[in-house]
């Protein structure tokens, strides 16, 4: 039986009962965060924590190599320091003493008139008729008796010219004394330099000598061992040749060796009746050691060439080592001068675009009626 009886508007009712059902079932599962599931991706986090990690290492060893830079270079001020203050302080020195032993306060030009004793040693008001000192008030002396006008002026000429030629005595005596203390603190300058010339030229000489006797000394044992095998070889040679001429040359053992052939071939013996090898067959094993003792030779002077070459190679693969590390250091100096650069420019165009961003776009704040809107389904 169909059915035809239910009325559309019901169906439609029922249809939207149940979405809307569905709807708060599927909202209280994903907004709740007690039984919400999310998956995460574990192979990227881990090669994240690894790539971290590999990101730290090579910072903390970057970080490492500035820091011996930095102690090293802070060495190097605090001893350039050190001698520019041994120098400022012989120099005050210097001044000090030029100060007590030629410029004391009686010496100067104006000191009548700081004298503290310049009352006692003043004359009196009058001391004669013609005394130029009296004034017109004193009614000691009157216009038209300056009888000592000439002497006066000629004294005062005097007294000038003695003012300027100490000025210029004193400004002669300065520019010496500088021109001497320039002159002694570059010898001084020369001097300690030449010393650290010598003692860096000594050192070089101690290590060279150093070498060369180790050197020496590795030849002599070489060339002892080379002695002392070849003595034993020879001894051992001359042991094998009494050896054979005994057993040779000896009076049971000179049958005829013929009869010790064996008829399965020549070089086969009959063991029981062989009695020695021949003389061209001993010839022979000696000459056959003699090319084994030159192939042996031979080779160890290989042998010695080619550690030669190996250790003449280990010093230029050093030395080129070093260059590499020089100019590797000076690189990683500009690029980390170029990165300080780049990041000084990137602050400026973010402090920029931020101030645009504040002045210029971020000028509507959102309001908690735009944000109520979010979070209503589950869409």
């Amino acid at each position: 039986m169909y059915k035809l009886d239910i009325p559309l508007d019901a169906k439609e009712a029922a249809a939207i009962k149940r979405r809307q059902h569905l709807e708060k079932e599927r909202q209280n599962r994903i907004f709740n965060s007690k039984t919400r599931l999310i998956g995460i991706d574990k192979e990227g986090i881990e090669q994240q924590k690894k790539d971290k990690h590999n990101r730290h290492e090579t910072e903390h060893s970057r970080d490492e190599s500035f820091m011996r830079d930095m102690i090293r270079n802070d060495k190097m001020t605090v001893l350039l320091q050190h001698r520019q203050d041994n120098d400022v302080r012989n120099l005050n020195k210097s001044t000090n003493d030029f100060r007590v032993r030629y410029q004391q306060p009686e010496t100067r030009r104006e000191f009548d008139l700081n004298d503290p004793n310049a009352k006692k040693k003043d004359l009196p008001a009058r001391v004669s008729d013609d005394d130029p000192r009296c004034a017109i008030s004193g009614l000691q002396k009157f216009q038209g008796e300056d009888l000592a006008e000439k002497k006066r002026d000629a004294l005062q000429k005097e007294q000038r010219r003695e003012w300027a030629m100490q000025q210029i005595r004193e400004k002669q005596n300065a520019l010496q004394q500088q021109k001497e203390a320039d002159r002694l603190y570059d010898l001084k300058r020369i001097e300690c330099d030449m010393r650290a010339m010598e003692l860096e030229n000594a050192e070089r000489a101690t290590r060279r000598r150093m070498e060369i006797e180790n050197k020496n000394f590795n030849l002599k044992q070489l060339r002892e061992k080379e002695m002392k095998t070849l003595k034993d070889k020879e001894h051992e040679q001359e042991d094998n040749y009494t050896e054979i001429c005994n057993q040779a040359f000896g009076d049971i053992l000179t049958e005829n060796p013929d009869i010790a052939k064996s008829s399965f071939g020549t070089h086969r013996v009959i063991t029981d009746r062989w009695k020695g090898m021949s003389p061209a067959q001993i010839e022979e094993v000696r000459n056959t050691q003699e090319q084994q003792r030159k192939d042996n030779q031979r080779i160890k002077e290989e042998q010695q060439q080619l550690d030669s070459e190996w250790a003449r190679q280990r010093m230029l693969q050093t030395k080129a080592g070093q260059v590499m590390e020089q100019r590797h250091d000076r690189l990683r100096t500009q690029l980390r001068k170029e990165v300080d650069d780049a990041n000084k420019y990137l602050n400026q165009e973010q402090k920029a675009h931020q101030t645009f961003l504040e002045k210029e776009v971020y000028i509507n704040p959102p309001t908690a009626q735009y944000f109520s809107q979010f979070n209503t389904t589950s869409r």
